[in-house]
């Protein structure tokens, strides 16, 4: 349909999961995608390499999003190789379950930091490129637990829910010009959960009114309606792709 056709969208996290298929699907519909990672594996590339193949525009960038030396080479990088950006995705991040009497400092602020600290930087160094347009769309990947809490997941939980309210102080403070939403996924099967054992999957199933966990394609078509003019009356909106597990 080519929704985002002559958009520029800076995507983190974009070497897998949900980032990689919200780059992929903002490819799909004509973006030209600076789809960026920590990641050094390579796959970033390959993935950036395959879509080119496939006649879309998508660039692999590298960045750390917790150092804000990172944030603004990176932000720097995308401007001089496009000019712009109009859309911005946040979505790396990183958990590691712990019982939190045994949660150490160290992990809590390595967490913080990707998640909410990451997703503060980038957008601090995007948001005036923006504003110099008076034009843009934010888009932060929370998670239903920044709404409902996870045991063994305090950090990661308190990180998204910052996320959340990052989104509506920040759609409040840059309207009209740029709004800012955030997407907050339920169970969704990717990196983070696939070790689990069967049981857990059982349980969590046994959850949802849905009745399955999702993927992460299916997360991206809201990242798709909130990039595009559909979502023209939205702003400081939490959208839930979760099978019904969070019901607001």
């Amino acid at each position: 349909m080519n929704r985002l056709e002559g958009k520029v969208c800076l995507v983190t996290g974009a070497a897998g999961g949900i980032g990689m298929a919200i780059a992929d699907a903002f490819a799909r519909e004509g973006a030209t995608v600076a789809a960026a990672d920590v990641d050094r594996s390579g796959k970033l590339a390959a993935a950036a390499g395959d879509a080119k193949a496939d006649g879309h525009r998508v660039e692999a960038f590298w960045v750390d999003v917790a150092d804000e030396a990172s944030v603004e080479l990176l932000v720097s990088a995308v401007r001089d190789r496009f000019g712009r950006i109009d859309v911005l995705v946040n979505c790396a991040g990183v958990t590691h379950r712990s019982r939190f009497v045994e949660l150490s400092t160290a992990e809590w602020d390595r967490v913080l930091g990707v998640n909410l600290r990451g997703t503060f930087l980038v957008s601090r160094h995007v948001v005036p490129l923006m504003l110099e347009r008076e034009s843009g769309r934010i888009i932060n990947v929370a998670s239903q637990l920044g709404q409902i809490g996870g045991a063994l997941l305090a950090h990661y939980s308190a990180s998204k829910a910052g996320v959340i309210g990052f989104t509506k102080a920040l759609a409040r403070e840059l309207s009209p010009a740029i709004s800012v939403n955030a997407i907050a996924p339920g169970p969704i099967l990717t990196d983070m959960i696939r070790d689990r054992d069967s049981a857990w999957f059982e349980e969590i199933r046994s959850q949802l009114p849905l009745g399955r966990i999702g993927t992460s394609e299916e997360v991206a078509p809201t990242a798709v309606f909130l990039a595009s003019a559909d979502s023209a009356l939205y702003t400081g909106q939490t959208l839930g792709p979760n099978s019904g597990h969070v019901m607001l």
